[in-house]
Parts: C-alpha cells; sequence; structure tokens
C-alpha cells in the first residue's frame, strides 16, 4: 500500500487566528506610536503656522491608540477635566485655528492691493486698540502710499481714516494720531540744518519737561513730528544728541509709547521692522504680536526687505531666513521664505 503525504502551505497572512491578528496589530499600532513620530507630531502642532505634511503623513495613517498616545503625551494640548475625560484644551483650540489661517491670511494679504491692505489693517487696529499699527502705517508709508490707503479707507468703509482715529481714539494720543494719518510730507532732498538743529532742541526740552506737559501733546512735537519729511527728521534725529547729550531713544525711555514708536517709525525704520518681527517669533509672544510677523513681511517684502534682513542680522546676530526656519512651520514658512528670498 503506498502511503500519500499532502503538504498543504499554509499563508500566515490569511490565518483568522485571533492570537495572530491581534500580535500583527500590535505590532502595527506600536510602529505607529515611535517616540519620533509623536515628537514630530508634536512640532507641527507648535510654533508659528502648523507643519501640514508632517500632519498628513503621521496623523493621516494613524489608528486610535497612536492618537490615544498623542493625547496622554500632550499635556499642553489635551487635558483630563473632573470627570477624567480626555480633551482638547479650548484655549489650545482655538490657538490653533489661529495657526491653521496663518497661511491662508499671508497669501490673503500678499495678492491684496497694498492701499486695501493698509486700509483693512487700519479698520482692524481701530477695534481692538491696537494703535502702533496706525502709527506704522502712517509714519514708513510714502505720501502717495498714505494717500492710496485714506482712498482705499473711503470705498471699503464709508469713513474717512481720520475721522475713525478721531472718534475711537479719545486719550492723549488723539492729536499726534489724527496729525499722523492726515500727512502729506514733502519728499525732496532739501534739508535745512539749521532748521533741524533748532527743532532737535524743540523737541529735547519738551521730552526734558515732560513731567509738566506730556510731549505727546505739545504742539510743535506733534507739528514737526507730522508735517516734516523724512530726509529732515533723519536731520533732526541725528542733531538730537548733539544738542541734548543722549540719543533721543534714551530720553523717550519713559516717555509715551505710541510717541517713541513714533519716532522709531520715522527715523529708524528698518530697525522697529526688525525689532517687531523678533518680538513676534517669541515664545510667549500673543496673538496680536505673532499676526505682526505677517503683516511686516507681506507689506515690505516690495519695498525695503534686502535693509530690514540687514539690520535684523545685525541687531540679533543671525539671519532673518534662519530665525524663521526655526520658528515657523509647513506652507506658512514656505511662504515666509519665499517673499524674504525673492529679488
Amino acid at each position: 500500500m503506498t502511503r500519500i503525504t499532502i503538504q498543504v502551505n499554509i499563508n500566515p497572512a490569511c490565518c483568522l487566528c485571533p492570537c495572530y491578528l491581534n500580535s500583527k496589530n500590535t505590532e502595527k499600532q506600536e510602529d505607529m506610536a515611535h517616540p519620533q513620530e509623536l515628537k514630530s507630531l508634536t512640532k507641527a502642532f507648535s510654533g508659528l503656522g502648523v507643519d501640514e505634511k508632517s500632519l498628513i503623513s503621521i496623523l493621516g495613517k494613524s489608528h486610535p491608540e497612536h492618537r490615544t498616545t498623542f493625547r496622554k503625551t500632550s499635556p499642553h494640548l489635551f487635558i483630563d477635566d473632573e470627570r477624567s475625560f480626555e480633551r482638547w484644551d479650548d484655549h489650545c483650540i482655538t490657538l490653533l485655528r489661529h495657526e491653521f489661517l496663518r497661511f491662508e491670511n499671508a497669501v490673503v494679504l500678499w495678492a491684496m492691493h497694498p492701499w486695501e491692505r493698509d486700509a483693512r489693517s487700519v479698520y482692524e487696529a481701530l477695534r481692538l486698540g491696537s494703535y502702533d499699527v496706525i502709527v506704522e502705517i502712517a509714519c514708513t508709508r510714502s505720501s502717495e502710499e498714505l494717500l492710496g490707503a485714506r482712498k482705499a479707507y473711503h470705498s471699503l468703509y464709508d469713513h474717512s481714516i481720520e475721522e475713525d482715529v478721531a472718534t475711537h481714539i479719545t486719550s492723549s494720543e488723539r492729536k499726534l494720531l489724527v496729525a499722523l494719518v492726515s500727512a502729506y510730507r514733502y519728499e525732496g532732498p532739501k534739508v535745512r540744518e539749521d532748521i533741524a538743529k533748532h527743532e532737535a532742541k524743540l523737541i529735547a526740552n519738551a521730552i526734558k519737561n515732560g513731567d509738566e506737559k506730556n510731549p505727546i501733546e505739545d504742539d510743535e512735537v506733534v507739528r514737526i513730528l507730522t508735517t516734516r519729511s523724512k530726509l529732515h527728521l533723519e536731520a533732526i534725529y541725528r542733531r538730537y544728541e548733539e544738542v541734548s547729550g543722549n540719543s533721543i531713544h534714551e530720553d523717550l525711555e519713559a516717555a509715551d509709547l505710541i510717541l517713541k514708536k513714533t519716532v522709531e517709525c520715522l527715523c529708524t525704520p528698518q530697525a522697529y521692522f526688525s525689532k517687531v518681527i523678533d518680538e513676534a517669533m517669541r515664545n510667549d509672544a500673543e496673538q496680536h504680536t505673532k499676526k505682526a510677523l505677517t503683516r511686516i513681511i507681506v507689506s515690505r517684502a516690495d519695498v525695503d526687505m534686502k535693509e530690514i534682513k540687514e539690520e535684523y542680522s545685525s541687531l540679533y546676530g543671525v539671519p532673518l531666513s534662519q530665525k524663521i526656519e526655526d520658528n515657523a512651520s509647513g506652507n506658512y514658512k514656505d511662504f515666509l521664505l519665499a517673499l524674504i528670498t525673492r529679488d
């Protein structure tokens, strides 16, 4: 009698054995919860903007157990409430929504006409009480650019910038701010050094007598800052230390913040922009402060970005592109880098 042996090869992948399936699922889940992936996922949610590619490649293929691990290892994003329910921190949700929108907002602003962009920025600043934004726009635009922003404001809101600034601002800054947004400065090359020196003395005396009268309310200070050309103001800036013994920045240390920003924007705009950009990229920056990064890079990319990059590197010892690379994420980071490195 001949014995016939039949050999059956069973493909383990087709095995329905629960133990086998559980072992394969566990192995897969452990792979998905790799510490490096968790670290990358946490980083994707952190900083300025979000890393969309990491979120898609890691979170998109994740299993429930993987997301559970992520939640448990991210106490800065998720909390256990009084019922031991694991959920997003509401504050984090609000912040992340801003971060997801950051790239979209930058693109929309970049495509927008500069006059409309400035008009919308002034409108928002008035409603948020961010008067430094109004100073920035009024002092760093040319006469034609500021006039264009005022025309755009008419079209968008059926009011003038001047009337809205006068209506919304009732503090001591009103006189200066109304005059700044109303300005149409001479932009020729002529500067009278003798007059510049005399007006540097007027400003120095007003600042030093600040205990008696706030210099931001001094008629001569307002007149000089809101009517003189940028070249004339730069001459005053140079002459100030000669007549005062200190730089104007030193003397303004205890002065009204809006007055300080006005002088910075008029006389040293690249240093001002560098300072605001750096503050926007700090880890503890408030949301309003962070928004300045988009506003400044988008609005200055076609104007003086080369000078701003040089000033930033001089002040902080690191290239601006490297600072953005280290602090921003995803499409937002890529877009900002594209703007600051373009010809």
